[in-house]
């Protein structure tokens, strides 16, 4: 039997710790009763600079339940590097670790089946998304948008997967080894190659609270999930400077034939369009290029993903 670990990030989640407590414990339960998991598998909470009641109630679950556990974090640093502070500190006390968010909208029956895959040789379990009526229509929307811009931009990555998955020690050993700071755990993943698999996961409706995943925050993963792993936008900057270069010959014989045939050259909205045409292709070429200098900028000061405050009640380290 594993010892299994379940890594959940908190952001002002006061409004659902208790539920989400209750059913994980009672997951594990069952799951401890048919012997796939051992009896010193724990729930791992990281709060992630909560502003509400998080931590202190995160304080009082590990008192009254033996399968809570708690990381606090110093200062909010983000939902993936937070998920990554609690895989690497479950990595060294646990010999497998599922990840989900505290409001459990994904399947939790489907753990059951993670273990179950990673038992049978899988060091990866990916919980892909089957139906999402839970989310609201905007954020269906906005998400398979993305999945389709991804893949098209050579970003590979498990298509309607979010963050709920399984990785083994091993996977979790060779994780530690990446140490970009702009973190996008669902290209990682698939890039270290370890054997994997996947589970249905169905999308409930959040029974408490709202989500803290705003659309500025969506864009911005958006954002770093394909600057992170593909070059593609500086490469379509390129065309468009040569689209741009063959329009600009096309104006210029345009302008030469006029002059020869002795037409008028319409003046300031011919070029006043060009001036706005090349204006805006220079500064979003600008932009994306930028992008990718304040990625460097991040990279090369190495400083650390997030400050460990407080850790509560985790098992003694697995061999």
């Amino acid at each position: 039997m594993i010892r299994l670990a379940i890594v959940s990030p908190c952001y002002n989640e006061e409004a659902v710790l208790h539920e989400s407590a209750s059913r994980l414990s009672a997951l594990f339960d069952d799951l401890i009763a048919k012997r796939k998991i051992s009896d010193d598998s724990f729930v791992l909470y990281v709060n992630d600079g909560s502003r509400d009641q998080t931590w202190p109630i995160i304080q009082r679950l590990h008192e009254s339940n033996r399968f809570i556990c708690g990381l606090n974090l110093t200062h909010n640093v983000g939902h993936q590097n937070a998920i990554m502070a609690g895989m690497m500190t479950a990595r060294h006390h646990a010999d497998a670790v599922v990840t989900i968010d505290a409001d459990l909208q994904d399947d939790i029956t489907a753990i059951e089946q993670m273990v179950d895959k990673y038992e049978a040789g899988s060091d990866i379990v990916y919980g892909v998304k089957i139906s999402r009526e839970g989310d609201s229509f905007i954020k269906r929307s906005t998400a398979l948008l993305f999945y389709r811009i991804q893949s098209s931009m050579g970003v590979k990555a498990v298509y309607n997967h979010a963050d709920f998955r399984l990785l083994s020690k091993r996977a979790l050993d060779e994780l530690s080894l990446y140490r970009e700071r702009n973190l996008y755990l669902r290209g990682l993943m698939p890039m270290m190659g370890f054997p994997s698999d996947t589970v249905d996961d169905v999308i409930s409706p959040r029974f408490a609270g709202s989500s803290k995943y705003t659309l500025s925050k969506m864009l911005r993963l958006a954002t770093d999930g394909i600057t992170s792993f593909s070059t593609k936008p500086i490469t379509l900057i390129i065309g468009l400077g040569a689209v741009g270069m063959c329009f600009s010959l096309l104006m210029l014989v345009y302008v030469l034939v006029s002059w020869i045939s002795g037409h008028v050259v319409p003046g300031w909205s011919s070029i006043m369009l060009s001036v706005w045409f090349i204006g805006s292709a220079l500064i979003l070429s600008i932009g994306v290029v930028g992008e990718y200098i304040g990625k460097i900028y991040i990279e090369v000061k190495q400083r650390p993903l997030y400050t460990v405050e407080e850790v509560l009640g985790l098992p003694q380290e697995s061999a």
